[in-house]
């Protein structure tokens, strides 16, 4: 039988997760990951690693969901039941609330998943020489 040690062990998963979290190159650390709001690099402008074969596609959406929702629930409910403020004042301090963690969230979210791409070499990432 083949040797089936995996290569991937050179590509660390968690501090390269941390660097896309920070919208950083997962490779470097160094380049910003994203061109734009949402728009990803085709290269990183410091280390020159290929980008271009990520695809995070809804992931990035459907995580922000998850964690503004589990987030927001259980803090609305805490605020309605402790003060009892009035419904429009509520309404206004949580739709402003939810709105501002999704848009902090949502790159962030993406530099994640495309860097947990990049360490396990997935979608057309290949190891480096």
């Amino acid at each position: 039988m083949g040797d089936t040690t995996m290569t991937q062990t050179d590509r660390a998963l968690w501090p390269a997760v941390r660097r896309g979290f920070s919208r950083k190159c997962p490779n470097c650390g160094s380049g910003p990951l994203l061109s734009s709001y949402l728009k990803l690099r085709d290269t990183c402008p410091v280390c020159r690693e290929d980008l271009s074969h990520a695809r995070a596609d809804d992931g990035p959406a459907y995580l922000t969901i998850l964690i503004v929702g589990h987030l927001m629930a259980p803090l609305l409910h805490i605020a309605f039941v402790q003060f009892r403020p009035e419904p429009l004042v509520l309404f206004t301090i949580f739709a402003i609330g939810t709105i501002a963690l999704s848009l902090y969230l949502l790159p962030r979210l993406k530099g994640a998943i495309v860097a947990f791409q990049w360490a396990r070499l997935m979608h057309g990432f290949k190891e480096s020489h």
